[in-house]
């Protein structure tokens, strides 16, 4: 076996098509994780729609799903928020604001090597109910906080 060096043309040959697989890669991933995109729930506009539409009608408050946030957001446009769920077998967590435009700020699927642990930052449009819907063992379960928002959110 001989050893050829590369030419100048062919390494950069060689570069451009290890590229393109990266962009080909990077554009088809997204669609494929967004195949499961809940359309209907995130545009919904009321609390019952969206249980509806998530398949939670029914769901019960627990003391096992907590919501740790400050009760006063000094901006509405980054509010960060955590929800942390004691439930077994917790396969889901969701965040909703009521008086938001949209209900639905976030939605995450808890696999079962998780902690159902999530912290994130949500968008309010003013002093709302946030509440907290896990779903584990098969049923819906609640948990809600009011947040006081000072400046202006989704609308301002």
């Amino acid at each position: 076996m001989t050893f050829e060096p590369l030419s100048r043309r062919r390494l950069l040959t060689r570069a451009g098509a290890l590229g393109l697989l990266a962009t080909i890669g990077t554009l088809v991933t997204p669609r494929l994780v967004l195949a499961a995109w809940n359309k209907a729930a995130f545009e919904s506009k009321t609390l019952p729609e969206t249980y509806k539409l998530m398949g939670a009608e029914g769901a019960t408050e627990s003391g096992d799903v907590q919501i740790l946030a400050s009760d006063i957001a000094e901006n509405g446009a980054v509010v960060p928020v955590q929800a942390v769920s004691k439930l077994p077998d917790t396969t889901q967590i969701s965040f909703l604001v009521e008086k938001n435009p949209n209900m639905l700020a976030a939605l995450f699927d808890i696999g079962p090597d998780m902690v159902p642990d999530v912290t994130t930052r949500i968008k309010m449009g003013q002093t709302s109910n946030v509440v907290v819907l896990v779903k584990a063992g098969g049923k819906y379960f609640t948990a809600t906080k009011e947040i006081k928002v000072t400046l202006g959110g989704c609308g301002g």
